[in-house]
């Protein structure tokens, strides 16, 4: 295959992954990045820390060689530790049947660094230091700014936009061609914490490992996720405003500790240095982005954030990013010499997924905050689980599906809201899941619903 010239604006997760993607399959790729390269200048923060990595991700970098490096930097989570509100208890809820069913914490910056690395071994050339500043997408250009304000313009015949959720191609695209931008604020913020590893090195980690720890409160809720190194990234999730507890309800340092002790007294005890840490973080803002249309016709495209930026709360963000990269490089692969129609079909494949995952992210924040502590919920998690076990063929969790198979979103999105209503049913009149007939609740689920697809 001749090589093609393809520009990718954006050296983050996503953006260094289709440059590896691409040129192992014989593309010229030259990617230019705003921020300086954080190999040697060190990961520039802003975002969180530290994400959640599970299939979808993994598959995208078995292609890649890279998985099992990126494993050896992460920690394993096996499912939820649910921490009770006096800081008495706390329980965990499994993600999967078992430890081959996991999602593993990792380092953002870490992860950067290992797939900077494979882009250019895979052929990329990478450029830092190099903002867009505009783009002629009739003429087939860039003009790129650096630190300095000094701007030269790059040919660029066709573009893909990694760029992040304030991406500046998406700006760009959206001068030229209306993209049918729309963003919905969720309402509430975030402020990042940290609980330090331990003093004694052979036990760094204060509180259970291998859990993404929750303590939800109704409304609102804390999350840790574990480093490698034995701290925690603790994450305040709250109304922007409105009553308390909201971040305008906080005005000061002392109020927020307040709230801690009141409500994550287990949490708090292992902050030493809470006031420093909460005064150190801005509050972050959370929304989700959507698009009518991701591309102008061969000449650009937008993939992960930029063109569907979500709340975190199904830790697919980056996942599905991944799974962008990875199915557009098929895409390419097939078709390396027509980006229109390329371009046009990964659209067409990728936004209703792209869709399905932002509604299941939004709901489940209502799910961790409120529902992980709910009884009735917690029926409905157990129900699910015998009938996953006695009829696996038609019975997956929504989780499970979204997590560690490669189902479309979208079909998860539709059987587990078909597989909620059904398990609603079969619990009405039941206080217990000890009063269900599971015999019969199997025969109704296979008479209601169709087989899974084969995995």
């Amino acid at each position: 295959m001749a090589r093609k010239d393809i520009v990718v604006v954006g050296a983050g997760l996503v953006g260094s992954l289709i440059a590896t993607l691409l040129s192992q399959r014989g593309f010229r790729v030259t990617v230019f990045e705003k921020r300086p390269d954080p190999r040697r200048a060190g990961f520039q923060g802003g975002r969180s820390i530290n994400l959640a990595l599970a299939e979808r991700g993994l598959h995208a970098l078995r292609a890649t060689g890279l998985a099992e490096d990126v494993l050896a930097q992460a920690v394993m989570m096996r499912g939820r530790m649910v921490h009770d509100r006096d800081g008495g208890g706390s329980n965990l809820q499994r993600y999967g049947v078992d430890d081959s069913e996991v999602i593993w914490s990792v380092s953002r910056g870490g992860l950067n660094t290992l797939m900077l690395d494979a882009a250019e071994a895979a052929g990329a050339t990478v450029h830092f230091d190099q903002g867009l500043a505009d783009a002629d997408f009739d003429a087939g250009h860039i003009v790129l700014r650096d630190d300095a304000g000094n701007e030269r313009r790059v040919d660029a015949a066709t573009i893909i936009g990694a760029d992040g959720a304030g991406s500046a191609l998406r700006t760009a695209m959206h001068a030229h061609t209306p993209l049918g931008e729309r963003v919905e604020e969720l309402g509430h913020g975030y402020k990042e914490l940290e609980i330090p590893p331990g003093a004694d090195a052979s036990q760094p980690f204060a509180i259970e490992r291998h859990a993404l720890h929750i303590w939800p409160r109704g409304g609102y809720m804390c999350i840790a996720l574990p480093n490698r190194e034995g701290s925690f990234t603790v994450t305040l999730f709250l109304p922007n405003a409105g009553a308390y507890p909201s971040f305008a309800t906080l005005p000061d340092i002392a109020a927020a500790e307040t709230l801690f002790r009141t409500e994550f007294p287990d949490a708090l005890a292992l902050m030493p240095d809470f006031a420093a840490d909460y005064a150190a973080h801005p509050v972050g803002m959370l929304a989700t982005l959507y698009l009518d249309r991701w591309h102008i016709g061969g000449k650009a495209l937008l993939i992960g954030d930029a063109a569907h930026a979500i709340v975190p709360f199904h830790g697919q963000g980056m996942n599905c990013g991944f799974e962008d990269a990875a199915e557009l490089a098929d895409l390419f692969a097939a078709q390396p010499d027509d980006p229109a129609d390329v371009y046009a079909e990964f659209q067409r494949r990728r936004k209703p997924n792209a869709d399905a995952i932002a509604a299941m992210a939004l709901e489940n924040y209502i799910e961790m905050r409120d529902s992980v502590a709910d009884p009735h919920y917690l029926r409905k998690r157990a129900l699910g689980g015998l009938l996953a076990e006695r009829a696996p063929e038609h019975y997956m969790p929504r989780y499970r599906m979204v997590t560690f198979t490669h189902l479309p979103y979208l079909y998860a999105l539709e059987r587990g809201r078909a597989q909620d209503m059904l398990v609603e049913q079969l619990l009405k009149g039941h206080d217990d899941v000890a009063g269900v007939n599971l015999d019969a609740a199997v025969t109704t689920l296979r008479a209601t619903l169709p087989p899974l697809p084969k995995l």
